[in-house]
């Protein structure tokens, strides 16, 4: 009796096929999660994301905040009469021109926006990051009295700006509120994209 008459060839090929798809399953099971964790969280991946919001309700000279990448985003719906103060605040203002400052190009203007009617800036002081409060009242004693024609006061260390989120000169903050990239396609607001 030889050697080879004792072995079955095909229930050899058999038990090495099936040993290597479950040694093949092993290895996959054990690769996944360890490759997922390269993947970044879902949470890391939605801080990125553009944000949209309907600011169809938003009544004029209302603010609402909006959360952008972890940073409160302030949209104003101006009233005519807050976007022709704008003009009256210009000699007060240390950036009146917003050359200085961090916006989209299409917000280089006077009312640092793609329509007069709503101002979208990050709601962080530019000096020490405070959030400054929404102030839309005109004449605000504590604020300037009658040179004061609303817009954003931080109570940090004073700064103040414009209803354009333009600095007034003499103040901690250096330049103004930055512009985020934004669009507005009917009544929705998207930010992060433009």
């Amino acid at each position: 009796m030889s050697h080879a008459e004792g072995v079955n060839i095909k229930r050899r090929r058999v038990l090495i096929a099936s040993t290597a798809a479950i040694g093949a399953v092993g290895v996959a099971s054990v690769a996944t999660p360890f490759v997922r964790s390269w993947y970044p969280s879902a949470k890391a991946e939605a801080a990125g994301a553009a944000v949209t919001q309907d600011i169809s309700a938003i009544e004029d000279g209302q603010m609402i905040v909006v959360k952008y990448r972890g940073k409160p985003i302030f949209v104003v719906k101006r009233t005519e009469e807050m976007v022709a103060n704008l003009e009256k605040v210009t000699p007060q203002l240390s950036d009146p021109n917003s050359d200085a400052s961090v916006q989209p190009e299409y917000a280089k203007n006077a009312t640092r926006s793609r329509e007069p009617s709503v101002l979208v800036v990050e709601g962080v002081c530019t000096h020490l990051g405070c959030a400054p409060n929404y102030r839309p009242e005109v004449g605000a004693a504590d604020l300037g009295g009658n040179s004061w024609f609303g817009g954003f006061f931080c109570p940090c260390h004073g700064s103040k700006y414009d209803l354009a989120g333009r600095v007034y000169s003499g103040v901690p903050a250096p330049t103004n509120l930055p512009v985020p990239e934004y669009s507005v396609d009917g009544p929705i607001l998207t930010v992060g994209e433009a």
